[in-house]
Order: C-alpha cells, then sequence, then structure tokens
C-alpha cells in the first residue's frame, strides 16, 4: 500500500452506532461474510439461506475458529415458532475410555487425530436448507466457494489470531499427521498478515461437492473415504460408519423468563442451560446500576453456581444424571441464590433432583429470524487438516472426561458437553431477535452480560457488546476487562475476587446482536468491537 500503517494499532477509542435497516440485516465477526449473506438476501434467499452463506464463507474467511470440520447449533425463527437444530457430532464407535488411556493418555489430548468427534457441520448447512431454505444449497455456498478459490485479503484479528494458531502448532512440525495443516494455513512456511491474500482450492472444491450433494459426499461420498482413510493411516478412531451413521437432530428449544422476557437457548448436551439457570438466580434481586460493585459481585456469584452444575451435569442428554428442568426449577434457583452473601464463594456443585467460535445473527424483510454457532472448538481444532480437502477438524472430544463415573465420561457414539450455543430472546408470542457471544467457556457468561445489559439496563444492542465485561474462570479468580471502572476492580477485591485484568481481549468472547420492532419490522444491530465485527445490512 502507498500509506504505512499498523492495522493491530489503535491509539484512540473509537464508537459504533446502532444500525438500522428494513429487507435484511447479517451480523458477524468478519466483514467478507457478513456481506456474503447479504448478497444472499439480496439474490432472494431468506435469513435461512443467508445464515448458511455466512457460516460456509466463515469456515474460508476465519478458519482461526472454525471450519467444514466443525460442529454447530441454530436457534431459526420462522412462521411463528422457534426451532433449535443442534448440529454436532458424536465419539466416534472406536473412541472410548480404554482405548484412550491403553494409548497412553492420562486424558484426551488437546491436539491431533484423537480428540476428533464426527463433524456435524456440514450435514446441518444441509439440513436447514432443505427445511427451511429458499434458494439450492449449491447456490448459498456459492460466496464461500469463491473466497476459497480466488483469495482475499486477512483481516487483523483473523491475522493475529492465525499467527497464534502457528505458534501453538509450531512444536508438531515434524509429525506426520499435521503436515497437511502447514501446507494449508502456512504455504510460505509462515502464517499470512493481515492484508496479505490466501486462498485454499482444495477448500472450494469440498464445499463445492457438500452443495452438489446436499452434504452426502462428505458422509458417505468420496469425502468421507478421504477423511476415514487419513484417520486409520494415523491411528485415530473416526471411520466411515461413524460418519454415516450422523444426522442433525431438531431439538426442542429451552428457555428461562427474566423480567417479562423469554431468554432461548439449545438443550444439552450445549452449555446454555448454565446461561439460564444464572438468570434464574438473578432474577431474584434487583439492579439499580450497571456499573456498581454489588451487581458485578452478584452476576460473577450467580455464573459460578451455575456454571459449576453445568460443568457436574451437562452431556449427552441421554447421559446425564439429573434433567434440565430441575435445574432451572424456581425452587433450585432460591436454593442457588440463598448461597450468595457478601463474599467469594468457591463454588460446588448443588444437588437439584432433591428439590468457548464463530457467532452470526440473520433477519429478513418477512420475519425469518437466525442465531447460529460454529465452532472447532480451540482455535484451528485439533490440527488436522485431510489431504486434498482443506477440511480443518474441530477437537471437541477433548472435553470428554475419562473419569467413568462422571456425567460426561467418554463413551462411543456419545456426544460431549459443547461450548458453543446460539441464544434467542422473545417477549410473549413475538420475537426480539437474536444474540450471541462466541468463544469456549465465556459464552454463557457472555449470554448472561447481554441479556442483562439489555433488560435490566436497557442498552441499546450495540451498547450491549460494548459494555465492559468480566469472566468468572475458575473458584474465586475473575477477570476484567481493563476499562472496568477502578472503583468495581477495589471492591470486588475487598469481597474476596482474585481480580485478574485481563490484557487479552479476546478472553472475552466476540458477540452480535439483531432485535426487530414488531410494529414496524424494522431491524436494529450491534456488531462486536472486540474483533472485525460487522454488520450488512439492506
Amino acid at each position: 500500500m502507498h500509506v504505512s500503517f499498523d492495522s493491530h494499532r489503535y491509539p484512540y477509542s473509537s464508537k459504533r452506532n446502532v444500525v438500522y435497516g428494513r429487507r435484511g440485516m447479517v451480523g458477524t465477526s468478519q466483514p467478507l461474510a457478513a456481506e456474503a449473506g447479504l448478497a444472499i438476501l439480496k439474490k432472494g434467499g431468506n435469513a435461512i439461506d443467508a445464515a448458511i452463506a455466512t457460516a460456509a464463507c466463515l469456515t474460508v474467511v476465519e478458519p482461526t475458529s472454525n471450519g467444514i470440520g466443525s460442529d454447530c447449533f441454530a436457534l431459526v425463527w420462522t412462521k411463528g415458532k422457534l426451532h433449535g437444530l443442534n448440529g454436532s457430532g458424536q465419539a466416534p464407535q472406536q473412541l472410548s475410555i480404554e482405548a484412550v488411556t491403553a494409548a497412553g493418555h492420562k486424558e484426551l489430548p488437546k491436539y491431533g487425530v484423537v480428540p476428533v468427534t464426527v463433524p456435524g457441520t456440514p450435514g446441518a448447512w444441509a439440513e436447514l436448507s432443505r427445511t427451511f431454505g429458499k434458494l439450492p444449497l449449491a447456490d448459498v455456498l456459492a460466496p464461500a466457494i469463491e473466497y476459497a478459490e480466488n483469495g482475499y485479503p486477512l483481516s487483523p484479528t483473523l491475522a493475529h489470531y492465525w499467527q497464534e494458531g502457528y505458534r501453538q502448532f509450531s512444536s508438531y512440525r515434524e509429525r506426520k499427521e499435521f503436515a497437511s495443516w502447514f501446507e494449508t494455513f502456512a504455504p510460505n512456511g509462515r502464517p499470512p498478515q493481515a492484508g496479505e491474500i490466501w486462498s485454499s482450492p482444495d477448500h472450494a472444491e469440498t464445499l463445492r461437492l457438500i452443495g452438489e450433494t446436499e452434504a452426502k459426499a462428505f458422509y458417505q461420498g468420496e469425502i468421507a473415504e478421504k477423511i476415514a482413510s487419513f484417520f486409520k493411516e494415523h491411528q485415530g478412531f473416526l471411520r466411515q460408519e461413524d460418519l454415516v451413521a450422523y444426522k442433525p437432530e431438531w431439538v426442542d428449544p429451552i428457555h428461562t423468563d427474566y423480567r417479562g422476557y423469554q431468554v432461548w437457548e439449545i438443550p444439552p448436551n450445549g452449555q446454555g442451560l448454565v446461561a439460564l439457570e444464572a438468570l434464574n438466580i438473578l432474577k431474584g434481586f434487583e439492579f439499580k446500576e450497571r456499573e456498581n460493585g454489588d451487581t458485578y459481585h452478584k452476576m460473577i456469584e450467580s455464573m459460578k453456581l451455575a456454571f459449576i452444575d453445568g460443568m457436574t451435569y451437562i452431556t449427552d442428554p441421554r447421559h446425564m444424571t439429573v434433567t434440565q428442568e430441575e435445574l432451572l426449577s424456581d425452587q433450585y434457583a432460591a436454593e442457588r441464590r440463598a448461597l450468595i452473601g457478601e463474599e467469594a464463594l468457591h463454588p460446588q456443585p448443588g444437588t437439584p433432583q432433591s428439590g468457548g467460535t464463530v457467532y452470526m445473527a440473520t433477519a429478513d424483510e418477512e420475519g425469518n429470524m437466525v442465531s447460529f454457532i460454529q465452532s472447532n472448538y480451540m482455535g484451528f481444532g485439533s490440527g488436522i487438516v485431510v489431504p486434498g480437502t482443506g477440511i480443518a477438524m474441530q477437537n471437541r472430544g477433548h472435553n470428554f472426561s475419562l473419569d467413568p463415573a462422571h456425567d460426561n465420561a467418554l463413551a462411543p457414539g456419545k456426544k460431549t458437553y459443547h461450548t458453543i450455543i446460539p441464544g434467542f430472546l422473545t417477549k410473549g408470542d413475538q420475537p426480539v431477535g437474536p444474540f450471541g457471544v462466541m468463544g469456549g467457556f465465556m459464552q454463557p457468561q457472555g449470554h448472561v452480560q447481554v441479556v442483562t445489559n439489555a433488560i435490566d439496563f436497557a442498552l441499546n444492542p450495540q451498547a450491549a457488546l460494548d459494555a465492559p465485561r468480566w469472566m468468572w474462570s475458575g473458584e474465586k479468580t475473575v477477570y476484567l476487562e481493563p476499562h472496568v471502572p477502578q472503583h468495581i476492580v477495589q471492591e470486588l477485591r475487598r469481597r474476596g475476587h482474585d481480580v485478574q485484568i485481563g490484557l487479552d481481549i479476546g478472553l472475552f468472547g466476540r458477540g452480535q446482536i439483531i432485535w426487530r420492532d414488531p410494529e414496524t419490522g424494522v431491524l436494529a444491530g450491534g456488531t462486536e468491537p472486540r474483533t472485525d465485527g460487522h454488520l450488512a445490512v439492506w
């Protein structure tokens, strides 16, 4: 470029305004993907088509968070009803506690072939398209294919996490199963930089096959054969019969009532239940102002209690020892709320039976809205790219426990505790709109903060995302963003919290919000300032 600048340096604070539109809106963490979704709306697609297009594009333009080998979840509002789709995959039939321990592991490893479960994303795209879409899947995937084939310039946050991923996998460079990752994502022997063009023709061809076959090629055709052959060659556990057996699952969304609004989440194996339990506890308190030490304290304590329950009980619902109804009962919320005092708690799981990803939100002029989340789990995922396909595989199996007594214990064909969660807000029989905050175990914490920002403190969609965030990380440790007021930092320390200032803004998640006015149909959106967030609007 003729002008020299640093795309990572922003010495002055900046402000985004709420974005309004009427005919359509797409919000996500990468501008090219958001605009791809809007282009599909303009071609006659609906919000569901736009969500699929955006999701597919994100596998190309934000591979640091997701890929074709990801899992996903969706909440879809259409024709007056909210639908849930669980697009997470199961553990391979050969993956068991005995097999993992026999291979010398004390826990499921983070990287390599072992932690890979069946990817659910391609099947979920096809299922959404068949059920609610207006355009052929091949047309909807066209923008993603074009970017994969011809390339695009990296955005700043993307480049930062690409560099982090490269650094993370550098110690695996000599292992054969990681060779394709380096060939794909570091083709010149280094990660691409911000503004530098990257492409993946293999990725484009795989997307083309997924579109033409409505994902059949991925689960029972030539792509499935390549995946299974690679895993067998490198002593992995994923096989073709595991892929053939996969089907996305339509589920009934779960909700809680919070001050006259209904907050909706996907049921377990997702961790949305954690957000709902925390809100159930919080609705017994009244908050006068947001930037108040007591407000922060009660929210953090409520989240701790809900989270420790989630980490104890959430797994594949067929294996849970408590029900979601028990965890979300008002009686149980009151029991947990009674534990919150003036001092920070060291949280312990309760006994209810006795009483971090990419996110996108879409909306169209017909009133359809989608809350959609898709993830490799940890950055680039397992570090495994199936040669000749561009498919980066998730490492979701790392969440399984090897303790046979744990609810989330590894078992063949079982789905693990899942961090990714889309959110949706309604009031009575009217939709308010989709919202979400991605980022591992930050996600339910982000949901609670965004919902309370909007409902308790009447913040507009952009301000609800801009507001300083906190993140509980275990025991009494809580991370605060640097711009949390000092008087709050000091009060939390006096109350016994181990307060850390989080200098990496990536800790605190990345979100999007779209609210719809039921009278006018006008859409109001906010996008994440902590990343390359973008709202495409019509």
